[in-house]
């Protein structure tokens, strides 16, 4: 199969689809691979590096779309590469086609294969291809609000782990998933109090006894969440419904009752984000405020470490990506239970139900395509 690789062009997004022992393994396994020029760089990886594995440094985009069976890539197409894609094309990559039905509109018009990292789902309902970059984005966003809630940009102007003699900063996390729990890894490390608010009393239990009592665990509920939100320094949205729209779980209304300065990150803004007041930023222009709150909501995050987020991600992309290529997609998916969960566009269906049900569309049964 012939893949091909471009460089991403969402803002300040200097992940790439690939990394050169990636390319070894499609090439050793007879497959072309093609990478845009300079496609890498963002990573710090060069191009020859790519073609000492094997691969073929293309001048365009274009001329990739125009040739790759396969599209492998970090992002979802922008409005620009749409045009590119044509029927039957495979694109491996996150999608979150959830909130986005205009996205979701233009991929079933190009009628393309669209197997999205993101729904790759295991039997334990963990997701494999979507847990590394939610490791680095848990861990980011109290790198983020720690740096926010600096007064000179517009914050309480509280340091998070206290100083002997002054409280530690509040840390309210919303959802002890994975984001959750590096969220407040990182915030527990810094000395913060700590408190994670999760309707899964077994998931509960589980962090209790994982971290010794150090983490306050709360049952999530509407009372609570309001009740937390209004005492947090610092507030991070750390929820998944895999393949669907976010829950709004922080209203317009619990925003106002905040500490003026306090610091809200919605790490689920991809998929539409947690917040009512939510809406996507970019790595240029990150912030914007709501009623004296500072709230970040870039929907691209892990795009800002770029060196360890691409080599996290296609470790645990690249075998999937193989499988696809190998044995062409309807028999990969066939023999793979879990990366049937991955397929969420065939030939201008929509076959994923939670994207589906999401858009109020039809959903297709994908065992009648294969």
């Amino acid at each position: 199969m012939i893949i091909g690789v471009p460089k991403e062009i969402k803002d300040k997004e200097f992940r790439v689809g690939i990394v050169p022992a990636g390319v070894r393994l499609l090439t050793d396994h007879g497959h072309t691979v093609l990478v845009e020029k300079g496609g890498g760089e963002g990573s710090g990886i060069a191009d020859a590096e790519y073609v000492s594995q094997g691969a073929k440094i293309i001048a365009t985009a274009k001329e990739i779309f125009d040739t790759a069976e396969m599209i492998i890539k970090v992002k979802e197409p922008l409005k620009s590469e749409w045009p590119l894609l044509r029927p039957g094309q495979i694109l491996f990559t996150y999608l979150h086609l959830a909130p986005d039905r205009t996205l979701t509109d233009a991929l079933l018009e190009r009628k393309i294969i669209g197997i999205a990292y993101e729904t790759v789902e295991e039997k334990d309902r963990t997701l494999p291809l979507l847990t590394p970059m939610s490791e680095v984005a848990g861990r980011m966003s109290v790198h983020v609000g720690a740096s926010l809630l600096e007064k000179a940009r517009g914050g309480r102007g509280v340091l998070l782990g206290g100083v002997p003699g002054v409280p530690a900063g509040d840390v309210v996390v919303l959802g002890g998933g994975v984001v959750g729990i590096n969220a407040a890894k990182m915030a527990m490390g810094l000395g913060a109090k700590v408190t994670i608010l999760e309707k899964s009393a077994r998931r509960m239990q589980w962090i209790d006894d994982t971290f010794g009592g150090r983490i306050t665990t709360v049952m999530s509920s509407p009372l609570y969440i309001a009740a937390a939100a209004k005492r947090a320094d610092l507030l991070i949205g750390a929820v998944l419904v895999p393949g669907a729209s976010a829950p709004k779980l922080i209203t317009r209304e619990i925003i106002k009752t905040m500490k003026k300065g306090s610091v809200m990150v919605d790490v689920a803004v991809d998929q539409g984000g947690c917040f009512e007041t939510t809406r996507a930023t970019t790595h240029s222009d990150p912030t914007f405020e709501v009623d004296g709150v500072i709230q970040y909501c870039v929907a691209n995050m892990p795009g800002a470490f770029p060196r360890t987020s691409t080599f996290a991600l296609t470790n645990v992309t690249m075998p999937y990506a193989n499988a696809i290529a190998s044995k062409g997609w309807k028999k990969a998916v066939a023999d793979d239970p879990v990366l049937a969960g991955g397929v969420n566009l065939v030939n201008g269906k929509v076959v994923h139900p939670a994207v589906a049900a999401s858009q109020n569309r039809e959903c297709t049964d994908l065992k009648t395509l294969l």
